[in-house]
């Protein structure tokens, strides 16, 4: 990955972070005033039918966004009926939805009249997403009133042929909602790697291809059978009602809401519904993100906290998001290192200013161990109410009551037996809390939590020998998504990540530490090179040394601003030469480098476009016979771990006998 251009310094990043090469643009440019070419798609319970102004034109079949005609996108409009619970429009595929008229509703986000569009990604590493009619409040007009009001609406998109063509199927409880082509940074950046345009769009060969298919693709997205959207059981539908009730009307403080449950029953599916049911309500919702292995937000690896304001329509490497505290702990699971993991929700807990209702996503190791690490989560975290998960696939998990919480030892906490209806304090925790003024005169007293028992029919395609690969492919996703935020908005061409201008950082500036094994001082910039680093800001003072590098003995529990590649290290000029997409403002609080077992997808390597001869990183003279060489490569992991993984028994084949 060499670095073109001139060395230029830009003041206003100090010394010691410097861009090397011509700088970013990064301003966002106004788009012109698109011309629509519109489609009426009206869905209802017995009928079917598509209106058009006009034709569709030839599709590009290497484009997955195709476009209509010469005119810009097509535009769709979708007339629902709330009277008939059955009512709605599933699809796969990305768009912005805007609702004209009415009230629809997006993985339990209200959309409404004059709401701001919103970004909708229904991916089919998910299950697909509906676009469902919701009841409504009528305004005391008359139905002439109302369908006038529908028509001065509908003005700027349709002629008047179109709007009285529309307007027979009105209806005072109808939405009308705007589906338009959707392009960003995001989605570009990840179809740009091999494989991977299979995420947004997949094409199935049909026989019969008509209007309504045709008008949908030109969107860029693909109407789909409603057994393949989302289909919540009776018990979570009633689990979300509670806890949007109780977040809606607590007096005492804000809730604390712990979800837990074994993996792949949708315990992150219901926490998205949840996040979106509470931001119809509320401004915003608190979230502390405990999995390491499937965050939400970040990275993996990583523990955070963060406000959540915006809704969340889509899967995680759609929506990462700058956390207000996060901790990069390098591994994409605590096993090993449990001390460490409870450490630092510690700290990060310590952050949660008790202003909004908290959300807490557990991770779905829930045995053993791991069932004791729970136990100390929930003691020291002291949750208001523990929604459990449970599935016929998933392994028996005990039911966490308050007794049953209170009477076993977690890995570092002990039993209390306490009295009935008495709470119980945890000082050596409460003293990093921060409360109010008024709150600080009396004790704090956590009082045992409420148990929402959910039961989750939750259809998924791991396996025991599969979850692991499946696991993999999402998070290196989730460090696509957040590498795209490199990229300029659209509609500027993405820029390969080897011709991005990194920054040059001193060796005497930030410390090294490598958080998963232990590397021996001579080879820690091999390891550094071309690594996944987390940029973290570390309380001692790195710069009294003269040369460098300077190498920690312990990985701190610091603050973590963001992540960026090493791309090189210029061992002449003692510098690295970091890849990232934190601002430059906050990169001058940057003096940690952690490396840990998060790895750089293999895709990025793979695709450097325009470069002759040998690609850098990438290499075919390879000798499988030397010792540790494997033909096949993973995700970094300790010798240990690899040890005692279990190994799934081979099927055995009975012959019949007659």
């Amino acid at each position: 990955w060499g670095v073109g251009g001139a060395e230029s310094e830009n003041p206003g990043m100090g010394e010691t972070w410097q861009a090397v090469g011509l700088a970013r643009e990064r301003s966002v440019t106004t788009a012109e005033p698109r011309s629509w070419d519109p489609l009426v798609l009206h869905v209802s319970v017995y009928s079917s039918y598509l209106c058009s102004c006009g034709g569709i034109g030839d599709q590009d079949k290497d484009n997955p966004y195709p476009m209509s005609l010469a005119t810009g996108f097509v535009m769709l409009f979708l007339l629902f009926y709330p009277p008939f619970p059955c009512q709605g429009f599933t699809f796969s595929g990305i768009c912005r939805v805007t609702c004209l008229y009415g009230q629809v509703q997006v993985l339990g986000y209200t959309i409404g009249q004059g709401h701001p569009a919103q970004e909708v990604f229904s991916t089919y590493t998910h299950s697909r997403l509906t676009i469902s009619a919701v009841h409504y409040s009528i305004p005391e007009k008359s139905k002439k009133e109302m369908k006038r009001e529908a028509q001065a609406l509908l003005r700027p998109h349709l002629n008047q042929d179109d709007r009285c063509s529309l307007m027979k199927n009105f209806s005072p409880l109808c939405s009308i909602v705007l589906l338009e082509q959707l392009k960003t940074s995001t989605v570009n950046f990840l179809v740009s790697h091999p494989g991977l345009s299979y995420i947004f769009v997949q094409e199935t060969p049909t026989f019969q291809v008509n209007s309504e298919r045709r008008a949908l693709k030109s969107v860029g997205i693909k109407r789909e059978r409603k057994k393949n959207g989302l289909c919540f059981t009776e018990s979570t539908l009633s689990a979300i009602e509670e806890l949007v009730t109780v977040s809606c009307e607590e007096v005492d403080g804000c809730p604390v809401i712990l979800v837990c449950g074994g993996q792949d029953v949708g315990k992150s599916t219901f926490n998205r519904f949840l996040m979106n049911q509470l931001l119809n309500s509320i401004s915003c919702v608190d979230y502390l993100e405990c999995d390491l292995g499937q965050t939400e937000f970040t990275p993996p690896g990583c523990i955070s906290l963060l406000n959540i304001t915006e809704p969340v329509l889509g899967p995680p490497f759609t929506h990462q998001r700058t956390p207000q505290k996060m901790v990069y702990y390098g591994r994409p699971s605590c096993k090993n290192n449990y001390e460490s993991y409870i450490e630092i929700i510690k700290y990060v807990f310590s952050s949660y200013k008790r202003e909004a209702p908290l959300l807490v996503n557990t991770m779905g190791w829930v045995s053993d161990k791991g069932l004791l690490l729970l136990i100390d989560l929930i003691r020291l975290l002291s949750p208001s109410h523990v929604v459990q998960f449970s599935s016929g696939r998933s392994k028996y998990m005990p039911n966490l009551t308050p007794d049953y919480v209170d009477s076993m030892d977690g890995l570092y906490t002990k039993s209390k037996s306490r009295a009935r209806n008495r709470g119980f304090q945890l000082a050596e925790f409460t003293e990093s809390l921060e409360f109010a003024d008024e709150e600080k005169e009396s004790p704090v007293l956590f009082t045992g939590h409420k148990l929402i028992c959910v039961h989750s029919d939750f259809a998924f395609r791991k396996t025991p020998r599969n979850r692991e690969s499946h696991n993999k492919v999402f998070r290196d996703l989730a460090v696509l998504g957040y590498l795209s935020q490199l990229q300029p908005p659209v509609p500027k061409p993405l820029y390969p990540l080897h011709g991005l201008t990194p920054y040059q950082v001193p060796f005497n500036a930030v410390a090294l530490r490598i958080t998963h094994a232990d590397v021996a001082p001579t080879h820690i910039l091999y390891a550094v090179n071309a690594s996944w680093v987390g940029l973290c800001k570390i309380l001692d003072d790195v710069r009294g040394y003269a040369k460098g590098p300077v190498l920690l003995a312990q990985t701190p529990i610091c603050d973590c601003l963001g992540f960026g590649i090493c791309r090189g290290i210029d061992m002449e000029k003692r510098l690295y030469h970091v890849l990232t997409p934190v601002p430059p403002e906050e990169l001058r609080d940057v003096n940690c480098l952690l490396v840990g077992a998060v790895s750089v997808p293999q895709c990025v390597f793979r695709s450097q476009c325009g470069l002759e001869g040998t690609m850098p990183y990438i290499t075919t003279d390879y000798n499988f016979k030397l010792p540790g060489a494997s033909e096949r490569v993973g995700a970094r992991e300790s010798v240990e771990e690899t040890r005692i993984e279990k190994v799934h028994p081979k099927p055995r084949h009975h012959r019949k006998i007659y």
